[in-house]
């Protein structure tokens, strides 16, 4: 295996790097300002894309209308299942909460089943062709598109947290909810635009990465799980650690794809990412109880 395959492996994989890095940053966000690991993120960005080729095929709306609707309905979706959260399981703890949103999840997949059937579907390119190259290995508009996004999102939320008067009802929120609602924080109404920037988010995400990749409603549903793998490299608190974590298992999943040995296992580099940090974590008190 020469140095140019695996180069060549490495940028394409940044394409879905950027894409597990965006999804690692709202779930990282979720989990920081409304305690929940949503499950459903990538969903219901699926599910807003699908529902956006959907104007665009069989209503006829220009493509680019259509892309504004399916990221509004995507934030609509999202903030639909938040309503529900904040107002049934407002006191509930964060593995309560994020135990709820794997019905959503199964019920938006359902749905794309009945509505959408089971193939992939048309997407339109919304960036195409090739941006530069770097050593002879072309990079898309797509890779630079989706990693530019996570960079962007996490340092738009960075700044928004620290220096708005939102950005510190949210912390509040976060830190202290039952004191937050006490000094008159609307905690329902904060609680409830997290998870609408974040399914709009989502929304846009999928649009971006649907058509250069298998776009069924499985695999986009299931981005879920390279997202939390990155996001756990920040403990869900930092979205530096999640954007790197997306971008790295990026890199990794790209390069394990050029070694024919190692496609198979492409699948569940994730997985393994997974039970390393969750193997880390723990080092503390394992070293501990082998004293």
């Amino acid at each position: 295996m020469n140095g140019g395959a695996l180069l060549q492996g490495a940028l394409s994989g940044l394409a879905a790097g950027g894409v597990y890095a965006v999804f690692a940053v709202t779930l990282t966000l979720m989990s920081r300002l409304v305690r929940v690991v949503n499950f459903a993120q990538a969903a219901t960005g699926m599910f807003a894309a699908f529902i956006s080729v959907w104007f665009a095929s069989k209503l006829g709306i220009p493509v680019w209308l259509a892309t504004i609707a399916g990221v509004i309905v995507g934030a609509l979706l999202s903030a639909l299942i938040g309503w529900i959260a904040a107002t049934w399981l407002a006191e509930a703890d964060l593995s309560t909460r994020s135990a709820m949103t794997v019905a959503p999840f199964l019920l938006l997949m359902s749905l794309s089943y009945i509505m959408f059937g089971n193939k992939p579907q048309p997407f339109a390119p919304i960036f195409d062709g090739a941006a530069f190259s770097v050593a002879g290995v072309v990079v898309s508009w797509v890779t630079v598109v989706t990693v530019s996004l996570a960079i962007l999102v996490a340092l738009a939320a960075a700044i928004v947290l620290r220096r708005t008067t939102i950005g510190t009802k949210l912390r509040a929120l976060s830190d202290r909810p039952t004191t937050a609602e006490l000094i008159g924080i609307a905690s329902k109404s904060l609680s409830i635009g997290v998870w609408a920037v974040t399914g709009a988010v989502s929304a846009v995400t999928v649009l971006i990465i649907a058509p250069t990749q298998s776009n069924d409603a499985v695999s986009l549903s299931m981005l879920i799980i390279p997202a939390a793998a990155a996001a756990l490299l920040g403990g869900f608190k930092r979205l530096d650690l999640a954007v790197v974590g997306g971008l790295l298992l990026g890199l990794v999943g790209g390069m394990v794809a050029q070694v024919s040995e190692l496609t198979l296992v492409r699948s569940f580099v994730p997985l393994v990412f997974i039970v390393v940090l969750l193997l880390w974590s723990q080092r503390k008190a394992v070293w501990d109880a082998a004293r």
